[in-house]
C-alpha cells in the first residue's frame, strides 16, 4: 500500500497542482476582515456585520444580509463569499440523524463530513484533506492517497452548513445546536496543521468573531505526528487530542501505520502524554479493532502496561469495531474477542469505551463515498 508522503511544513498548507481556494471571508482574521471590508470601500463596522451573519446567523448568502444594502451585496458576495462546497450527495441513517455529505470542492475534488445527532448532543465529523497521505492500508481514505490540503474556510464551511442545517430543523429532534466537532474525517489533520489550527480559532473564538464553542467539545485527531502534537500542546487552546494508535507493539503498528516507522509507539504515547501534561485534557486512544491483526488478548495488556507507565489518568480509550470497506480483507472483530480486549483493558485500569460506529449502512467509513463517485 502505497501513497503520498506526509508533509510537515507546519507553516502553511500544501495546495497541490490544482491551485489555492479562493479567498472567503473565514480565512481572514477579524483584523484582516476588517481591511477586507474597507479595501471594498465599506466602513469598518461592516465586518462585524459579516461576521454575526456568518457565525451567528449561520449564512454565508449575501442576499440574507437584510442589514447591507442591497447594492453592496453582489459584490461582497463575489469577494469575501465564494461558495466553496457544493453538496452532490446526502446518505442518511439511525432515522434521519446520522447524515452523511458528499461535498464538491471548487476544484472538483471530493470530501465528506457526517453529522450525528444524539439526545443530549449534536457532533458533526470534518474532513481537513482532500484523500490522505498516511496510506493505512485499513482505511478507505488512506486507499486514495493525498490530493491536497483543505483551507480553513472548506473545513469551517462543513461546520456552517451543519450548524444551519441543525437551527433550521432539518435534522430529526427539532432545532438544535451543534455542540461537538471532531477532525476524523478524511485526511491527517496534523498534516495540515495551519488550517487546522485556524479552523480551531473559529469554532472557540466568541461570536461575533467565531462560533463560541467549547474547545474541549472540539477533537483533533493523528496518526502520531509528534512535532504536531507538541505544537497543538503550545497554542493554548485545551481541545481534547485523539491519538489513532491501532496496535501498541512497533512491528503490527509499522504495518498498519507508516509513519510508525518515523516516529514510533513510544514516542508517539510520550508526546501524547505531554500534551495531558500541558493541557489538563485527557487524551483518547483510537483503536480499531481488525479480526486476527490487533484484537489479541496479550496486546490490549501491552497497550495497558505502557499506558499505565506513563501515569494514572490520562488517558481514554476507544476500540472501534472496524468499519470495513467493500472488497477489503480487513473487517472487524468477533463481538466476544471485542469483549475481551475491553475488558483486559479494564483490568489495567484503563476508561474504556466502545465507540459507537454511526453509519456503518451508509458507507459509514469516511472515504467510501468520494471513492465510489471515482469508479
Amino acid at each position: 500500500m502505497t501513497g503520498t508522503p506526509v508533509r510537515l511544513d507546519m507553516s502553511a498548507p500544501t495546495r497541490g497542482a490544482r491551485g489555492k481556494p479562493p479567498r472567503h471571508f473565514v480565512d481572514l482574521t477579524p483584523e484582516q476582515r476588517v481591511e477586507a471590508v474597507t479595501a471594498l470601500g465599506e466602513k469598518p463596522f461592516r465586518a462585524k456585520q459579516l461576521a454575526t451573519h456568518y457565525f451567528t446567523h449561520l449564512t454565508s448568502d449575501p442576499s440574507e444580509m437584510t442589514d447591507l444594502p442591497a447594492a453592496i451585496r453582489d459584490r461582497i458576495g463575489e469577494e469575501l463569499f465564494p461558495q466553496l462546497l457544493t453538496s452532490v450527495r446526502t446518505l442518511t441513517a439511525d432515522g434521519g440523524t446520522t447524515v452523511k455529505t458528499l461535498w464538491h470542492l471548487f476544484d472538483g475534488v471530493k470530501v465528506e463530513s457526517v453529522l450525528m445527532r444524539y439526545t443530549n448532543r449534536s457532533t458533526l465529523c470534518v474532513s481537513s484533506q482532500v484523500g490522505c497521505g498516511m496510506a493505512c492500508p485499513f482505511c478507505a481514505t488512506g486507499q486514495l492517497g493525498l490530493t491536497r490540503n483543505l483551507s480553513t474556510a472548506e473545513i469551517v464551511e462543513q461546520v456552517r452548513a451543519a450548524a444551519r442545517a441543525l437551527a433550521d430543523g432539518e435534522i430529526p429532534g427539532g432545532p438544535g445546536r451543534l455542540s461537538n466537532v471532531v477532525f476524523m474525517g478524511m485526511g491527517e489533520p496534523m498534516a495540515n496543521y495551519k488550517a487546522v489550527i485556524e479552523t480551531v480559532r473559529r469554532l472557540v473564538a466568541p461570536a461575533p468573531d467565531g462560533f463560541g464553542m467549547s474547545a474541549r467539545n472540539v477533537t483533533v485527531s493523528t496518526v502520531g505526528l509528534v512535532p504536531a502534537i507538541d505544537k497543538l500542546a503550545a497554542e493554548g487552546i485545551p481541545v481534547t487530542l485523539a491519538l489513532s494508535l491501532h496496535a501498541p507493539d512497533d512491528e503490527l503498528r509499522g504495518e498498519l501505520v507508516p509513519i510508525n516507522t518515523r516516529w514510533a509507539v513510544d514516542e508517539a504515547l510520550d508526546a501524547a502524554h505531554r500534551y495531558f501534561v500541558t493541557t489538563g485534557r485527557r487524551v483518547s486512544i483510537e483503536y480499531a479493532l481488525i479480526k486476527d491483526i490487533n484484537d489479541h488478548a496479550w496486546r490490549a495488556d501491552l497497550l495497558g502496561e505502557k499506558l499505565n507507565a506513563r501515569g494514572r489518568g490520562w488517558v481514554h480509550c476507544n476500540p472501534i469495531p472496524l468499519n470495513p470497506t467493500p472488497g477489503s480483507k480487513w473487517t472487524a472483530s468477533e463481538p466476544e474477542v471485542e469483549q475481551e480486549f475491553v475488558a483486559r483493558l479494564r483490568a489495567h485500569g484503563i476508561p474504556t469505551t466502545i465507540r459507537d460506529t454511526r453509519g456503518s449502512d451508509i458507507d459509514g467509513a469516511c472515504g467510501q463515498l468520494a471513492a465510489e463517485e471515482d469508479e
